[in-house]
Order: C-alpha cells, then sequence, then structure tokens
C-alpha cells in the first residue's frame, strides 16, 4: 500500500511541476542516477542592447546586468547567464556562470576580455554560494532562479523573473 502512496504523490507532484523540476525531485526521491554536468557552451559577447539591470540588495556598490540572451536552463538543471557588474568608476567585469539550485552552488565557466572574448576559467569548479556573506550569485539564486531548492522551469520564466524583479511567490499569510 506505501508504493501506491508515494505513486499517487509522485503523480500529482507531476502534474504540478516541470519536467526539469520533476526530475530533479525524483532524482532526490529515488536516488536513481548521479548527476552528470553537461558541457557548457559560452554565449556570444553581452551586447549593450541585450542586458537587463538587475538591482541587487546585497551589493550596491556595483550595478549589475544579465544578458538575458545568455540566459539558459540546462537539462542537467544548471541555469547559466552571462553578467556585467560595473563599478561606481565605469569598470566592469563580464563572466559567463552557473547556478545549482538544488546543491545551492555557483561555477565560473568564463571570464570577459577587453577584446570582447571569453577567456575559459581556470580550474572551475562549483563552490558553495551560502556562508560568508551575502554575494551577488546568493541573491540571483534566491531572487530570480531558484524556488526553494528547484530551478525555475526554462529561460523563459528566468527572464521574466529578471524583468520582473524577481520571483512570484504565492503569498504566506505571515504578514504579506
Amino acid at each position: 500500500m506505501r508504493v501506491n502512496r508515494i505513486a499517487l504523490a509522485a503523480a500529482l507532484i507531476s502534474m504540478l511541476l516541470s519536467t526539469s523540476a520533476m526530475a530533479q525531485l525524483l532524482g532526490r526521491i529515488f536516488d536513481e542516477e548521479e548527476w552528470t554536468e553537461q558541457q557548457a557552451r559560452l554565449p556570444a559577447f553581452p551586447k549593450p542592447e541585450s542586458l537587463v539591470l538587475v538591482p541587487m540588495e546585497s551589493v550596491r556598490t556595483f550595478e549589475f546586468r544579465i544578458d538575458i540572451s545568455s540566459v539558459d536552463v540546462g537539462e542537467d538543471g544548471v541555469i547559466r547567464y552571462a553578467i556585467v557588474a560595473r563599478s561606481p568608476n565605469g569598470g566592469e567585469n563580464v563572466s559567463f556562470e552557473g547556478i545549482r539550485c538544488n546543491t545551492a552552488e555557483r561555477k565560473l565557466y568564463a571570464i570577459g576580455r577587453s577584446s570582447k572574448s571569453w577567456g575559459q576559467a581556470k580550474n572551475a569548479q562549483w563552490l558553495s554560494y551560502r556562508g560568508a556573506g551575502r554575494g551577488y550569485q546568493t541573491e540571483l539564486a534566491f531572487r530570480f532562479f531558484c524556488i526553494n531548492t528547484l530551478t525555475v522551469r526554462n529561460s523563459a520564466e528566468a527572464v521574466a523573473n529578471l524583468k520582473r524583479g524577481g520571483i512570484e511567490r504565492e503569498p504566506t499569510g505571515e504578514g504579506d
């Protein structure tokens, strides 16, 4: 009887969640297969017309813009994006990064060069975005890309969240 309840619960959840979210959830429940990262393809270098300002509450000294044409939710559950961070004196850092919502990790894939090309990041590895301070990756995850530990359904949803100023969350009834 327990198996029937699990199957029923899985069926109900599948109706509510997207395919990638369901795969993440079922992978955790049944621990069926080990996660494999897909090969990240470097996007075109960001163009000014594709950049969307993303106000960050945690890092106010820099201005952050994401290239919405680069936003991609992979089959592996990683959301990848190109970001431009501009300092108050006009200096810019451009990078191509990824976020894994289900493990609360981030990865730097490439760094932008002044020639408007990408340089592969050396020793790129997954690092926690939780812990010491709240960096912009933490804020991107919580405000735009992750619903609890699940990645948004697709790139269009991620871009809509960026343009809207955050994920539309259900009211909790606690001071909403």
